[in-house]
């Protein structure tokens, strides 16, 4: 295992890897937000990526993100391997995998999901309701609201034992008693934030590893498809 390795990441993943972190892996944190422009995040990733792979003592980028809408497609490091977990989206990493994740959709499929990072980012529909209610007023932001979550059913809690979320838990808990969701808390895991950070990645079928100078396609998230990245 390569030592110079260097992590990029949201503000949400990173918290659940900093307590996993070793001493000599380095990292760097991009804003949260930029996860709801997809292009605004890939341009990010590009410059981030540059001036990892720009250092020295960078042999290895991992990113702390999943395919993201697409936002990863295309992005390469020169002189530098890049790791990236082999997931649709950041809830698969709190879970644990990509199949804990698939299970989730299959067994409750109407879920809006919470993690400690999320909250104290918050940057979610919840943390945003008293500003609609400043903008539109109480009848029109709760209308808004229930657009928002016209397709959920459940409010999760993600719990991957790093913390204690009783303060979390009761944060969760009302807000899906204001807006008519059930509330659980379920299972996470650290398994593939720990695969992410320590390996193997060449063997595991988790995970996409690009050679210095080649660009994440399409296919190496999804090789099945036919459909090829542009």
């Amino acid at each position: 295992m390569p030592s110079s390795r260097k992590v990029l990441a949201c503000a949400t993943v990173i918290e659940e890897m900093l307590p996993l972190l070793p001493p000599d892996v380095s990292y760097e944190v991009l804003d949260f937000g930029l996860h709801v422009n997809p292009q605004a995040l890939k341009q990010a990733l590009r410059e981030a990526i540059d001036r990892a792979a720009g250092s020295a003592d960078v042999d290895v980028i991992i990113l702390g993100y999943g395919f993201c809408s697409m936002a990863v497609m295309g992005l390469r490091a020169n002189g530098c391997t890049l790791v990236v977990p082999r997931v649709d989206d950041c809830i698969a990493i709190f879970l644990g995998s990509g199949a804990a994740y698939k299970q989730q959709a299959r067994s409750e499929p109407g879920t809006y999901y919470l993690t400690k990072g999320w909250i104290e980012v918050g940057d979610t529909p919840f943390s945003e309701y008293e500003r609609l209610v400043e903008q539109y007023g109480e009848k029109k932001a709760k209308w808004l609201m229930s657009q928002i979550l016209k397709h959920y059913t459940r409010l999760a809690l993600i719990d991957t034992g790093h913390a204690n979320l009783d303060h979390y838990r009761a944060y969760t808990r009302n807000l899906a008693e204001r807006f008519g969701l059930r509330f659980e808390e379920i299972p996470g895991s650290t398994a593939l934030i720990r695969k992410m950070l320590f390996g193997p990645w060449d063997a595991d079928a988790e995970f996409v590893v690009v050679p210095p100078g080649e660009s994440i396609r399409y296919e190496h998230f999804f090789p099945q498809s036919p459909v090829q990245n542009k």
